[in-house]
This record gives structure tokens, C-alpha cells and sequence, in this order.
């Protein structure tokens, strides 16, 4: 799994931060910034909560085939 995040829709609610700390934080602005974008395990367990959290849809999953 790879996770995308769309910066220029990102309105900065930080639900992803408090979601998965490890694979996301905020800049200045408070805009994602992905810590790693290939998260394992239970970190990638929650990011994929994250990405459902997200107000903006700004955070997507692709699928490894």
C-alpha cells in the first residue's frame, strides 16, 4: 500500500497527526507532510484509518498489486 496526499486540498484538520503520528505530520501552514508514504504494519493499519478520517479526501490509498 501507498498512500498519496494532495496538498493543494489539504485544509489542515490534522486528523491524519492524530491518527498515525509516525507516517503523518503537519508544516507551518498545518498542510500534511507525509512522513513516509509506504507505512507497515500496525502504522500501516492507521494510516489507513487516517485516510478515512480525512475531511478533504485529501489522503488516498493505492493498493500494491
Amino acid at each position: 500500500m501507498r498512500i498519496n496526499a494532495d496538498t493543494g486540498v489539504c485544509v489542515g484538520s490534522g486528523q491524519c497527526v492524530l491518527a498515525e503520528p509516525a507516517v503523518f505530520d503537519q508544516d507551518d501552514d498545518g498542510i500534511v507532510d507525509l512522513l513516509t508514504d509506504r507505512p507497515e504494519g500496525r502504522a500501516a493499519a492507521r494510516a489507513r484509518e487516517a485516510v478515512s478520517l480525512c475531511p478533504s479526501r485529501a489522503l488516498s490509498l493505492v493498493e500494491d498489486e
